[in-house]
């Protein structure tokens, strides 16, 4: 089943490609924002598949709701401003700022249209059959009608604060993405009044969605709107609230930070994080039932326009809907449980240092545990023979182990310097108290390189032993955060080979001092090799294509953007290379054009598990390179900011990561999505009956 929009709301208009051979033709780019709604769309497309458990599925619509909410508050809102400063700038695509608010607008519309039809006439039927209820005003009883009048007077009326709209009481200002309403009145005060119109907040703290009979193990709910709105003539006494709507307005909410400008990165950052709050606004989320007139009100009080305006016919912030899967105890309408594994090696030898010792350990997590990445962080910890640990933290989570040992570690007099990226975005209020919390315990806490984003994943521990020093290292392609473990594909590789561990230690030492990038035994790193490697091992295969030895790129990312490497991938097609591409997310190649990309093939995986992981493999006439990265083939990473690719050698973790990273997802016809030449997604066909599903196969194999 197709479930993209035209393909005129992708790119540029549909045109002869087969007849162009000009690799820089904004034809052969399909506009990042748009191919972002689109996946979006795939995964809205789990919300409505039937294989997936009933529980999952409504998790994978909050899923596509929260990934919309980013997706205005940081992609729309900079092209917003660039539209409003007359910015002319196109990227490959050639599309204006301007033309491409249009072409999103009409997309996220639809997008948000399909999002709540498969709330109310999919999700919610099939839920209440289960037993699972959410309770509209007209279908409480007497009992909870009661209830809820005492859980509005105990927890909701004390901390409500209406306010009226007059001369004295300007439009307040409504935080980002906070629940608010619109109320109509009729009366007039005590003193007179009436605007006709009053501003209500729900406060943060408040849940969004209300278990009703918790007590008694029961799963009927009701939304904090209904609430507030069936008491919401108490907030105005002697008058008649004859309308209350509830909306939701996002802001802009990227930071922006004059690196240059300012003598203490953290200092700034905590001075930006307020403004996210109260940024320019972007987008407005409205009942549907909403009159029009109350809607340009709101409108305008925001400075938007009518296609900025999204009528929502259920609750405006379908996110709040992700606690409902944790309170249920329904197991049989979630993914079953599994344990991740422990490589043999670890589990045979006596600590990890002698399971690392004995050669490269690969780990492919969530079907590895990320416990091996945790013990050797703690036996350093607690190691006396330890005399350093080093380590760049992007995102980590709250109470992490794997922070807890980093204050441990200095504690005990270990050399411990931590790389903590303060501009993780939506991560800084926690990374700059994790930085704070790590000086006070000892640690050299340092942000980077200013004007480059830290974002490779490197751990690095020296150790004394028999009176030599030797280094120990992880490197990986997802962050140092054991909830994501579980639920993002990734590989780790624990490895003490002296070469790359020479290479990790000239990276951090980048990272903390001053001096020209030298020379790097086996690793690449951006923003000085990697790009100009990718593009020499793409033409690499050029050159073996012609010469008729073996070629081919097999490359799995989240993002490919970068257009320098989308036209190295099509001349290698030209040339006859084979190009199997595995990209979750955004893709601006545009496979299977005629003359240009005929032997080039892009699909996506969408399932229980973010895929996450970079891997590339280049064929090299037989002897086949393969790297690991932190890195996506995007500029930013390429050019912006501080990232790490290093390859694999040892013959058992190159043959697991072709056999389990690559090739179960190229024959994925379960959760593959392929993209065409019109440019748009079709789901994979099952080709002779057998489903194929990458990671049903990998739970099956490497977990118990």
């Amino acid at each position: 089943m197709n479930h993209s929009p035209p393909p005129a709301t992708l790119g540029p208009a549909s045109c002869a490609w087969h007849r162009t051979m000009n690799l820089a033709s904004p034809e052969l780019y399909i506009n990042r924002e748009l191919s972002l709604l689109e996946f979006n769309r795939r995964v809205l497309a789990q919300a409505k598949d039937a294989d997936v458990p009933l529980l999952e599925r409504l998790r994978f619509l909050c899923i596509a709701g929260s990934n919309l909410d980013e997706f205005f508050e940081i992609r729309v809102a900079g092209l917003k401003q660039q539209a409003a400063l007359g910015s002319t700038q196109r990227g490959p695509d050639n599309l204006s700022p301007t033309e491409q608010l249009r072409r999103i607008a009409a997309a996220a519309h639809e997008l948000v249209d399909e999002q709540y039809r498969v709330l109310n006439e999919v999700l919610f039927p099939l839920l209440e059959a289960e037993g699972i209820r959410f309770l509209k005003r007209s279908q409480w009883n007497a009992a909870q009608e009661r209830w809820l009048a005492e859980y509005y007077h105990r927890e909701l009326a004390p901390i409500l604060t209406p306010i009226g709209l007059d001369p004295a009481h300007p439009f307040p200002r409504i935080m980002n993405k906070n629940l608010t309403f619109i109320v109509t009145l009729e009366g007039k005060d005590a003193f007179g009044r009436n605007s006709g119109m009053a501003v209500v907040q729900a406060p943060r703290a408040l849940p969004r969605v209300v278990r009703l009979d918790e007590e008694h193990d029961g799963h009927d709910f009701v939304f904090l709107s209904s609430i507030i709105h069936a008491h919401v003539d108490e907030l105005f006494p002697g008058m008649k609230a004859v309308g209350c709507y509830q909306f939701r307005v996002t802001r802009n909410s990227d930071l922006f930070v004059d690196e240059e400008a300012v003598d203490d990165l953290k200092i700034a950052v905590e001075g930006e994080l307020s403004s996210r709050r109260f940024g320019d606004a972007v987008r407005l989320e409205l009942a549907d039932d909403c009159p029009a007139p109350v809607g340009g009100f709101l409108g305008g009080q925001f400075g938007l326009v009518s296609e900025d305006v999204y009528p929502c016919n259920g609750p405006v912030n379908l996110m709040r809907l992700n606690a409902i899967p944790d309170v249920v105890d329904r197991p049989d309408l979630k993914y079953p449980g599994f344990t991740p594994s422990i490589p043999r090696r670890i589990q045979a030898a006596p600590d990890i240092f002698a399971a690392i010792r004995e050669g490269d350990v690969l780990l492919h997590h969530p079907f590895h545990s990320f416990a091996p990445v945790l013990d050797l962080l703690q036996q350093a910890a607690a190691d006396p023979g330890v005399l350093s640990i080093r380590q760049t933290l992007y995102r980590t989570g709250a109470d992490s182990t794997i922070v807890k040992a980093l204050r441990d570690a200095a504690r005990n007099g270990k050399e411990v310097l931590v790389v903590i990226e303060l501009r993780a975005r939506f991560e800084e209020a926690a990374n700059i108290e994790l930085a704070t919390d790590l000086q006070e315990a000892g640690a050299q806490v340092v942000y980077g390189i200013v004007g480059y984003k830290t974002h490779a994943k490197m751990l690095m521990v020296v150790r004394r032993e028999g009176g030599e020093l030797r280094r120990y290292a992880h490197l990986g392609t997802g962050n140092y955060h054991a909830r994501t473990a579980r639920l993002y594909t990734d590989y780790g590789l624990l490895t003490c080979d002296p070469p790359m561990l020479q290479d990790v230690a000239s990276l951090f030492q980048q990272l903390t001092a001053m001096g020209r990038a030298g020379p790097l035994n086996k690793m690449l790193q951006s923003p000085f090799t990697l790009h100009e490697t990718v593009l020499g091992h793409i033409e690499a295969e050029i050159d073996h294509a012609k010469a008729g030895r073996k070629a081919g790129v097999v490359a799995k990312m989240n993002q490919l953007i970068e257009p320098e490497v989308i036209r190295a991938l099509y001349r290698a097609s030209q040339a006859g290379v084979p190009v199997r591409l595995v990209v979750r997310g955004i893709c601006s190649l545009l496979p299977g054009v005629e003359g240009v990309s005929e032997n080039i093939v892009v699909r996506s995986v969408v399932g229980r598990f973010l895929e996450h992981a970079r891997i590339f493999l280049f064929e090299n006439g037989g002897a086949a390179r393969i790297y690991l990265s932190s890195a996506d083939w995007m500029g930013r990473n390429f050019f912006s900011r501080f990232e790490t690719c290093f390859p694999i050698e040892d013959a058992e973790a190159r043959a697991a990561v072709q056999g389990e990273g690559l090739a179960p997802y190229l024959e994925d016809n379960a959760q593959a999505w392929l993209l065409g030449a019109d440019g748009r997604y079709e789901r994979a066909a099952t080709a002779d009956g057998e489903r194929r599903c990458a990671q049903e196969e990998l739970l099956d194999l490497l977990t118990r």
